[in-house]
């Protein structure tokens, strides 16, 4: 069977400032999609990470759904309403288009998905990321996908030595998604040479060569495109598949106990180390650190 896994997330108000939602926001984001989504959902989780509300769903509908996007784009309006009643820091912030045209990708929101047929056990990772940029997931990428220190089944396990293919986006391109897809370990080189630019190139999806079987996608979502000015950090969400065709779990969070620096903070004005957190973790110091969490899924 065909399942979509689909988070969908956006910044729609805080409490003092950027640090996280209230409480009656997200019970409103909730109580709206858990109302609106039977017969549509399969299942569904609302988080935080930091001051983001994500929306994380399975469903039998496909990528950039119709029907998904708008549940999605109207729980984030109706909790807008609850952030304003609340006088909460940044009411709406990240939904910058006055109505929804489909889906929300170009709209505010940040979006991850990826159909496929399902395995007999489906484990996956969810992260999100809050006060950085969707290039803070280049080098977990890279180390989690192509390096054996990190991922020993590249030279153990028959299925992963093939390697994978990575599709990489020009985000400083506005006209058009712009993207080359390059393979591992061939361009390794060439990879690296691009996502050391992790203001301008980004990873958006890695796929297996062994099975062509998609294993991650990443919102490339650049929030100053859309707005024409600087609106927040970008706040970057990603699913990753993990076991048979793909890496361990732990070869996917392996990396991220190094705590890269990225570009982050307040009003995105400095680089600082990005720290693993739990799941719904507001922020604090001088509107950060940089943190990414990150949930096990199935």
């Amino acid at each position: 069977m065909k399942i979509t896994i689909s988070v969908i997330k956006a910044d729609i108000g805080s409490l003092a400032g950027h640090i996280r939602p209230s409480q009656k926001l997200l019970r409103k984001v909730a109580s709206h999609v858990r109302s609106n989504g039977k017969g549509l959902l399969i299942d569904h989780r609302i988080s935080f990470t930091g001051d983001d509300i994500a929306i994380l769903c399975t469903h039998e509908k496909g990528v950039l759904n119709e029907e998904v996007h708008r549940l999605a784009w109207d729980a984030f309006v109706a909790g807008t309403a609850v952030a304003k009643e609340q006088g909460l820091y940044g009411a709406g912030q990240d939904l910058l288009k006055d109505a929804f045209s489909g889906n929300v990708k170009g709209m505010g929101p940040a979006v991850a998905e990826m159909e496929f047929e399902e395995r007999p056990n489906e484990p996956f990772l969810f992260f999100a990321a809050d006060k950085t940029d969707p290039g803070a997931y280049n080098l977990p990428l890279y180390l989690g996908f192509n390096d054996p220190m990190y991922n020993s089944g590249l030279i153990l396990a028959p299925k992963m030595t093939k390697g994978f293919k990575f599709t990489i986006m020009d985000v400083s391109c506005v006209e058009a998604d712009k993207v080359v897809e390059l393979n591992a370990p061939e361009e390794l080189y060439e990879i690296a040479a691009l996502l050391r630019d992790n203001e301008r190139f980004v990873v958006e999806s890695v796929h297996s060569r062994t099975s062509g079987e998609q294993a991650a996608s990443i919102s490339t979502t650049r929030l100053h495109n859309i707005a024409g000015k600087y609106t927040g950090k970008d706040d970057p969400v990603m699913l990753v598949r993990v076991q048979g065709d793909f890496p361990a779990t732990g070869e996917i969070i392996s990396p991220f106990a190094i705590g890269q620096y990225v570009a982050g903070f307040m009003r995105g004005s400095h680089n600082g180390p990005l720290m693993p957190v739990k799941i719904n973790t507001q922020v604090s110091y001088f509107d950060g650190p940089p943190v990414v969490s990150q949930a096990f899924e199935r």
